[in-house]
């Protein structure tokens, strides 16, 4: 049976009904951006702003087009409009806004920019860009970029900061830096571990100690920290716990390459010199430090203290094309020539840089000061500061004289610290006190002398003085600037303390001065024949512009007053008699 058509009795309607909200124009503004129709994409984004207004997204994509258009500055009208008004917490505009800035040359605004973004964004979306835009800046503004920290690597950077301080050997700023990170973020081990390394390399053996035992507290498997605690067992004499250590390093074979590295140089410092000659063998294959000089000076001396001379010398003269403007290379090659004349092994240190004692012998020689590549050293530093806390009164004499020739805040900070020590000699403290207000500390300096805490002024050390007079300030200036080139920084000190010493002794009754140059004279005479220097009256009075008879005269006079022939021995040790200086 034939089915009957119906006629609906409703109507449909022909025309599809649209619906025009910010997606629609949003989906066309994209659209028309793919076929690089801009203007039509600008309409388009601004129709979805004004159905929603309130959308931080469609405002920033306005700004995008207008980016796109060369429209720099009425983009940045609008995104700082989001920042302002619509959500704050939207910190990509401040990386937009640098773009912005940069395209119209505006490097200053840029930078406040870019600055801003990576200090307040916390997911560091475009992080790697805003490293590259920091690169241009610093071109063209001819200075790193102001940048205290990074939002979205929160620990990190100021860890990097850290680390670099660390390896320019500025170990107190280090410490300071590293102990506000771990405040804020307790569980940042290799923090802890640099903070140890910042600790034991100022010679704080105990606070270093106890940094290792909180990272091991935490992560007792932490290579790092079981390598450092191994070396200071080593450092206190602590030879059951070392050699329970040595026995778990012994049987560990690392992956990571810095790992492998960490492994190596402690082997190597605690005797292990075939378990370290392995380990940076292996390092030496994988390629990864082929132009690193550090690296194939501490295969050359694993090497050598096994006795493999050969191969030792090998490396070293790889050194020494790597590295050619520095002295180590050479030093070791002299030492090797010497060791196969004894053919037996001999340990020589995995230490970059030279042995202590040779770094002084290259001081003396040296006419223009410490290297620059000497002073910024970490090793060699930390070799001074650890000799300062730690060494004999001759070696911390030596300290004291290089500080004064590195002259930086850290040696200021180790000098101020070292005054204020109960235990340590007056005498090495004064001449600390003399090396600071040579460097330019002018502030009055707090210092434990003669058994009590004082406020030492900026003028000579003078206790039993009431007052210091300009014009023996004009001696004194007058001897320092003759000598200042010709004799170091503990001969000039000792010139103070005789000036002094002579003042104090026959005050009130201190003769005329009426020609500095003439007592200047005598000064330097006779401090040149305390440290056996060879000087003559002629010679002295010919530089001060002084005859002979008032130089003599004004050395007899401080001998009678500070009677140097019998007790200058116990204030100059090395001071010799006067009847063997009279001797020309």
């Amino acid at each position: 049976m034939e089915k009957k058509k119906r006629v609906s009795k409703t109507l449909k309607p022909n025309v599809i009904s649209i619906n025009m909200d910010a997606a629609f124009f949003f989906e066309r503004a994209v659209q028309s951006l793919d076929r690089f129709h801009y203007e039509k994409a600008l309409k388009y984004f601004k129709r979805a702003v004004d159905y929603e207004p309130d959308n931080p997204v469609n405002h920033c994509n306005l700004a995008g087009v207008l980016s796109e258009m060369n429209n720099y500055e009425e983009s940045n009208r609008i995104l700082q409009k989001i920042l302002d008004t619509i959500d704050p917490t939207m910190t990509e505009c401040h990386f937009y806004m640098a773009n912005n800035y940069a395209n119209m040359e505006s490097f200053e605004q840029a930078e406040v920019s870019i600055v801003r973004y990576l200090e307040t964004d916390p997911v560091g979306q475009f992080l790697e860009e805003s490293e590259e835009m920091m690169e241009l800046l610093s071109y063209e503004l001819e200075r790193p970029t102001p940048l205290t920290s990074i939002k979205s690597r929160e620990g990190l950077f100021e860890h990097d900061k850290a680390r670099a301080l660390l390896e320019e050997g500025k170990f107190a700023e280090a410490v300071r830096q590293l102990e506000k990170l771990i405040k804020k973020h307790p569980d940042f081990l290799a923090a802890r571990n640099n903070l140890a390394l910042a600790y034991y390399y100022m010679g704080q053996f105990e606070k270093s100690m106890e940094t290792i035992d909180q990272v091991l507290e935490i992560d007792p498997g932490n290579l790092h920290a079981l390598c450092n605690q191994a070396i200071f067992h080593q450092h206190f004499g602590n030879q059951e716990e070392l050699a329970e250590l040595l026995a778990l390093l012994r049987k560990t074979s690392p992956f990571q390459h810095d790992h492998v590295f960490k492994l190596a140089t402690t082997m190597g410092i605690l005797g292990e010199h075939e378990k370290a000659y392995h380990l940076f063998k292996r390092l030496l294959k994988t390629g990864e430090d082929g132009f690193d000089p550090c690296l194939f000076h501490y295969m050359a001396v694993a090497a050598c203290n096994i006795g493999r001379f050969v191969e030792a010398e090998r490396h070293w003269r790889q050194v020494e094309k790597l590295d050619p403007g520095t002295e180590i290379s050479k030093f070791y090659l002299d030492q090797l020539r010497l060791l196969k004349d004894r053919d037996k092994p001999s340990t020589l240190s995995y230490h970059y840089h030279l042995p202590f004692e040779e770094q002084f012998r290259v001081l003396e020689k040296s006419t223009h000061g410490i290297p620059e590549q000497l002073k910024k050293d970490p090793l060699v530093r930390s070799s001074f500061f650890w000799a300062f806390r730690h060494g004999d009164m001759d070696t911390k004499l030596q300290v004291i004289r290089a500080f004064g020739l590195i002259a930086d805040n850290e040696v200021k900070d180790a000098l101020k610290d070292f005054i204020l020590e109960p235990q340590e000699d007056d005498y090495l403290k004064k001449v600390a006190i003399f090396v600071l207000r040579s460097i330019g500390v002018k502030d009055s300096l707090s210092a434990h002398l003669d058994g009590k805490v004082i406020s030492v002024q900026d003028s000579p050390f003078t206790p039993s003085l009431p007052v210091w007079e300009t014009k023996w300030q004009l001696v004194l200036e007058t001897a320092l600037r003759g000598m200042q080139k010709r004799y170091d920084i503990i001969q000039q000190h000792d010139l103070e303390i005789l000036w002094v010493e002579y003042l104090t002794r026959v005050y009130p009754g201190i003769p005329k001065i009426t020609k500095p140059e003439g007592w200047a004279a005598a000064l330097e005479y006779l401090i040149a024949k305390m440290h056996r220097r060879a000087i003559s009256y002629m010679e002295v009075s010919s530089r001060y512009g002084v005859t002979v008879s008032t130089v003599s005269k004004n050395v007899k006079l401080i001998d009678e007053a500070c009677g140097l022939k019998e007790k200058m021995e116990a204030i100059f040790p090395k001071f010799l008699s006067m009847e063997e200086t009279e001797q020309e």
